[in-house]
């Protein structure tokens, strides 16, 4: 099986508990350090085991997406002959960072961050533990410094703990009074503590950075500022180069608002500029009034639309010749071949507009790739078309 889910929840834990109560031999490795030399020690470790005792070996490898290919490939034949139970955690999607084969052959189990009340449990049960937990120091916890860290640790259970265990070292090593059994108590000046300063998940270049930098754009587009703020707030906080949100506000800016409001294309720029001229934070706020804009702005995607279906033509049908009339007759030569011969200059047309010329190449078929919406600038636009292009042609 492939465990997946963002760090802290468990999946470490959980397959340990799989091979604890399966009985079997736990030989756990990290993709980040380890190799095919390392698998194939496991798996002369798993051989030795199955032939000695019987047992089984379940074989846990972390972050198994740093694993290139050869490497995930070369465990697929113990897998098959029995000889390991694999189980892979990752905090990155696996249908991008596992091969088809591994995936062929695991389940896939989603886990979620944990929640506050989650997290809260977590650390009072490792205040009673005194087995393996802090029980046997004497430490109690008020709730509103529980629920401090447990709110700092953003669903990450290890952050939690690590807290929890700083936080027990400064009230150990302070002179506040001990109760009257001994024990002492983490109050909330010791969570404020250890608890400041604590990021949000926010991992650069993983599925985090791209599903909140989704999750801005769309928010754009279905015009909720508030939304797009939030996520704009999201990102910086987590420590995303504000820079690569200004070139991504950008293309908002050409690909859902276009000509509706040709005001936002030049105003994302100028936040870049702003930013690139204050930094942070001061700039931040450049970017978030051009990302508010944007939201509350008429939207309009029909040039995005119209250059795709202009490039598919383009494929489509090839290198199509230009037309001898708009070609320029730079030469005599060119001039008696008829280059430019019967073309009529739009300036000296009635509103700067040829009634019946066709611009296309000769052998493509009429198109109309640009259809303005009717929505801010663009219905105008598109009245404006339709005046011309109601025109008759000229005769002769």
């Amino acid at each position: 099986m492939i465990l997946w889910g963002p760090p802290g929840t468990g999946k470490t834990t959980l397959a340990r508990l799989i091979a604890q109560k399966a009985d079997a031999q736990f030989i756990a490795l990290s993709a980040v350090m380890a190799g095919v030399k390392d698998i194939r020690a496991a798996v002369e470790a798993a051989r030795h085991a199955r032939e000695s005792s019987g047992r089984p070996t379940l074989l846990f490898l972390d972050e198994v997406h740093r694993f290139n290919k050869a490497q995930q490939d070369t465990f697929l034949p113990y897998l098959e002959d029995g000889t390991l139970t694999f189980v892979g955690a990752t905090t990155e999607n696996p249908s991008f960072e596992v091969v088809s084969a591994v995936l062929s052959r695991a389940r896939v189990y989603v886990l979620r961050s944990l929640t506050i009340e989650d997290i809260t449990t977590l650390l009072r049960t490792a205040l009673e533990d005194e087995e393996r937990g802090l029980g046997k120091e004497h430490l109690s916890a008020e709730p509103e410094a529980l629920e401090l860290m447990a709110r700092a640790a953003d669903g990450d259970g290890r952050r939690a703990l690590n807290m929890l265990e700083l936080g027990a070292g400064l009230v150990e090593a302070s002179a506040s009074p001990a109760r009257s059994d001994g024990g002492r108590v983490l109050g909330m000046d010791v969570a404020k503590e250890v608890a400041s300063g604590g990021r949000r998940r926010f991992d650069k270049g993983g599925d985090q950075f791209y599903d909140q930098i989704s999750a801005l754009h769309k928010a754009v587009r279905g015009t909720d500022p508030d939304a797009a703020l939030y996520w704009l707030c999201r990102m910086l906080d987590g420590g995303c180069d504000p820079l690569y949100i200004a070139r991504r506000v950008v293309r908002m800016a050409v690909e859902d608002i276009g000509l509706a409001d040709p005001r936002a294309f030049p105003m994302t720029l100028d936040a870049w500029e702003a930013y690139d001229r204050l930094g942070s934070p001061e700039g931040e706020l450049a970017i978030a009034n051009a990302v508010v804009y944007l939201a509350c702005a008429a939207k309009s995607n029909a040039v995005y639309v119209a250059m795709a279906e202009a490039k598919a033509d383009v494929e489509k049908f090839g290198t199509l010749d230009v037309p001898l009339r708009f070609r320029n007759a730079s030469t005599s030569l060119m001039k008696n071949l008829g280059f430019g011969r019967d073309y009529r200059y739009a300036h000296e047309e009635p509103d700067a507009y040829v009634p019946g010329e066709r611009y296309l190449p000769d052998e493509m078929p009429d198109r109309r790739y640009y259809r303005p919406v009717p929505r801010g600038l663009e219905l105008k636009i598109g009245e404006a078309l339709a005046r011309l292009r109601s025109k008759p042609p000229a005769k002769g």
